[in-house]
């Protein structure tokens, strides 16, 4: 059973690896900067904000649920190239949305090659895992994300406020570039097309885990609301620079990471599911309850581990019950499913802030938490045993 276990940091991986941080880097830089540069610049009302920011998640949508079915019926790598090609590209309209409309319109284009590119990316590089490492690989994976959603609005913040948005931009784009050079470099063999019924929903979205999908959007609401307005709330709470949140929470990411995809492999994928959950909702809770400089850093340190663990759990939770040829349906599902809910996190989080304020926002998340809880225990989990594959 020990007897050696294949490869995990063959070269194919490292390049998905790079690809997707580079991807993933560039668009996070807009995340903290958009609100900030649509107020102050464009002289936008607050109440526009929230919608501003989700329409790139609105593309997404109505892009996710086919990008599975494209992904399994064409090359992987192919359409990879071209979708990241186009999410790169839109970077430069940015220069040109001088206007709430055609920021909306820009943000929403490239939401939806956005949601193409990284379904494909993240098919080809669960392709490329040994199915032994899967636990682990998706872990390391889930991590250039998680790092670069942590990393990139630190460089963003400092790059706005000395050298203002289009230089800014300027950096998003030839980052993206970066990354879709790197996908030049994965070598990966023509998938083999298999012939499916002329219609059925399996191919828009894996059924067997919709159970799942409903926990995973319970929880990433709360990161929706995190990542979009941790910087207002830090402002609104008196503390010093709370750009550094996002750096404690990478780091707490890259904790995570060291053990858990193990434990995964090792079969305690319930266990590490189920307490990230819960470290998440007692963190937004205490981080939502008590101001003070020491409590919102400690808690993007909790917050930056309890994500940092549950995204790459989720995501082995929908590959397992799939077969290889539904792969790309699995990670679609997946992705929708985060999508959905920092979309929707995005604007409740707006919403409430309007009404009563950040605190309640988040204090709601935490409760969302205990909720995802629940739903996993007693419909994903059973739902999991049930249809899992072996090897």
């Amino acid at each position: 059973m020990n007897a050696e276990k294949p490869p995990l940091w063959n070269r194919n991986f490292i390049q998905c690896c790079i690809s997707y941080f580079f991807m993933s880097f560039a668009f996070y830089m807009l995340m903290p900067t958009m609100p900030v540069y649509l107020v102050e610049k464009l002289q936008v009302d607050t109440s526009l904000v929230s919608i501003a920011l989700s329409s790139y998640t609105l593309g997404l949508l109505c892009v996710r649920p086919f990008s599975g079915y494209i992904v399994d019926s064409f090359n992987r790598k192919q359409l990879y190239l071209f979708s990241f090609c186009m999410f790169s590209l839109m970077f430069i309209g940015y220069l040109y949305a001088t206007t709430i409309t055609t920021l909306i319109l820009v943000r929403f284009i490239q939401g939806g090659f956005m949601g193409l590119t990284s379904v494909a990316g993240n098919t080809i590089t669960i392709d490329v895992i040994p199915s032994q490492r899967r636990g682990e690989g998706m872990g390391f994976y889930g991590l250039t994300l998680n790092l670069s959603m942590s990393l990139a609005p630190v460089l963003a913040i400092g790059l706005y406020e000395n050298t203002g948005f289009n230089p800014l931009i300027l950096v998003a784009f030839g980052t993206a570039m970066t990354g879709l050079l790197t996908v030049l470099f994965i070598q990966y063999p023509n998938w083999k097309k298999i012939k499916r019924p002329p219609f059925s929903l399996d191919r828009f979205i894996l059924i067997k885990a919709l159970s799942s999908a409903l926990s995973y959007i319970l929880t990433a609401i709360p990161y929706g609301m995190i990542v979009s307005f941790v910087v207002l709330y830090g402002k609104e709470t008196g503390v010093a620079n709370p750009g550094y949140f996002f750096i404690l929470m990478a780091a707490g990411v890259g904790i995570s990471r060291i053990i858990s995809g193990k434990l995964i492999d090792r079969g305690k994928i319930h266990v590490v599911s189920v307490g990230s959950i819960i470290s998440l909702a007692c963190s937004f809770c205490i981080f939502s309850l008590f101001h003070s400089p020491t409590v919102f850093f400690i808690s993007s340190l909790l917050i930056g581990i309890g994500f940092g663990v549950s995204v790459p759990a989720f995501q082995y939770v929908f590959v397992n019950v799939a077969p290889p040829h539904l792969r790309g349906t699995a990670t679609s599902t997946y992705l929708t499913s985060f999508d959905m809910g920092v979309g929707s996190g995005t604007l409740l989080a707006g919403y409430i802030a309007n009404r009563f304020n950040l605190s309640s926002a988040f204090l709601l998340g935490g409760l969302l938490c205990f909720m995802s809880v629940l739903v996993y225990w007693f419909f994903a989990k059973p739902a999991y045993e049930k249809n899992k594959l072996i090897g």
